[in-house]
């Protein structure tokens, strides 16, 4: 896997910065982490791969839990509740495709695919393993069932600053 550009890692570090202030403001004990956190991937013959999103959000107990342990989320334990992928030329059927596929099978209900290339973000909400998408573009307000009270347009996140 290849390190990203440094607009890739702003935008990353934005959203994390954006989605723990509005957990702050909300008293919610979750955590938003930047590559942090893997996940199991059910891809493979022994499905002993993991994928590395972007960003995590997920329980601030589950993510404790991991203190003594490799931080993997493993098949048998809750999802995240929220996965992001800043797309890049070297990543982009993989973040649109097949790990838009593998996040529906593991019922992670949000996952959002940040596109600095097509200057889009494409939410995708999940209904019975597969996602229904909503596009935002320019001064769209992205609108997440997760982050309900976040007030951040498409053209900002892809800026990676207010």
């Amino acid at each position: 896997m290849s390190v990203g550009t440094g607009k890739h890692g702003a935008v990353i570090r934005f959203i994390v910065r954006q989605f723990e202030d509005a957990l702050a403001q909300a008293g919610i004990p979750w955590v938003s982490l930047p590559g942090l956190v893997g996940v199991r991937s059910p891809r493979g013959r022994n499905w002993d791969t993991s994928r590395l999103p972007d960003v995590t959000v997920l329980t601030l107990t589950q993510w404790e839990a991991m203190a003594d342990r490799e931080a993997i989320i493993n098949l048998n334990e809750p999802p995240p509740l929220l996965i992001v992928e800043v797309v890049s030329p070297s990543t982009q059927a993989d973040d649109y495709r097949s790990k838009r596929a593998e996040y529906g099978l593991l019922e992670i209900p949000e996952y959002w695919i940040v596109d600095p290339i097509v200057q889009k973000i494409t939410l995708c909400i999940l209904d019975h393993e597969f996602y229904d998408s909503i596009e935002f573009q320019g001064n769209d307000w992205i609108q997440s069932p997760t982050f309900p009270n976040l007030t951040l347009t498409a053209a900002q996140v892809l800026a990676g600053k207010l």
